[in-house]
């Protein structure tokens, strides 16, 4: 395994941090939610059972990826990258455009605890087991993309311990905030993240790939960075364009 510079490290370290910041500010919004129905103690529990799951889920995924001949890995984990990178920044382009609505924490948190008082009523269970289980949901669900995006970001190339250290920056940054303001966080902006995010995932999406396939990209890791430029402006142009045509169209 050849040493990691600096130039895809970065990149990789950015790419897990602004990816894991959108995941766990949506799952710190529903736990909110959950602590606000019933209290600590059922998100907390939930919290912690899903974290346990998607440990346990680390540590099995993890030594089966050394199996796998580093050419596939890198081809297998580039086509996927690229089609959940293109997806993220798809959504943020029409968002962007207003062609789709903006995510909204406030409104979210809102859906979130009302869901909860109709399902109490629906049910007839146990409030704190309700309340556990939608912490629980949301963890894991968030969490599974967040572990699939340090896996996919790191595996093959020497980068999974600073993909995790962007994810679990992303996680603490968000619970610090979370815990003095204890309340959504609806000022991060959602969209720009999910932008920028699409862009690097795609970038790394048609590097692996094509390192997967055997190409040899001029300047080596450093042509990572050439890639993200492409995303990024084509992304910006076609937001643009799209804008102008909305506006052209209502007016």
């Amino acid at each position: 395994m050849h040493a990691v510079s600096w130039g895809v490290a970065s990149p990789a370290i950015a790419a897990a941090f602004a990816a894991s910041l959108v995941e766990v500010v949506e799952a710190f919004t529903i736990v909110l939610a959950v602590s606000t129905f019933r209290g600590w103690r059922p998100a907390a529990l939930g919290t912690f059972v899903a974290l346990c799951v998607l440990g346990l889920l680390v540590v099995a995924i993890g030594p089966l990826l050394e199996l796998i001949p580093l050419k596939a890995l890198q081809l297998t984990i580039g086509v996927l990258l690229l089609l959940f990178g293109m997806g993220w920044l798809r959504k943020a382009i029409l968002r962007s455009a207003g062609a789709l609505p903006l995510h909204d924490e406030v409104a979210a948190y809102a859906a979130e605890t009302e869901q909860l008082s109709e399902e109490a009523k629906r049910k007839h269970t146990s409030l704190n087991w309700i309340a556990g289980l939608a912490a629980f949901k949301a963890v894991l669900l968030e969490g599974l993309e967040v572990v699939f995006i340090v896996i996919a970001v790191g595996a093959g190339r020497g980068l999974l311990w600073p993909a995790a250290g962007g994810a679990f920056a992303a996680c603490i940054a968000v619970l610090a905030i979370g815990a003095v303001i204890h309340q959504p966080l609806s000022k991060v902006p959602e969209n720009t993240l999910k932008f920028g995010v699409g862009v690097m995932l795609s970038a790394f999406g048609v590097f692996w790939t094509g390192e997967g396939l055997g190409v040899e990209w001029p300047g080596a890791d450093l042509s990572l960075l050439v890639l993200v430029a492409a995303f990024l402006a084509t992304g910006v142009a076609t937001a643009t364009l799209l804008r102008r045509s909305a506006a052209e169209a209502a007016s």
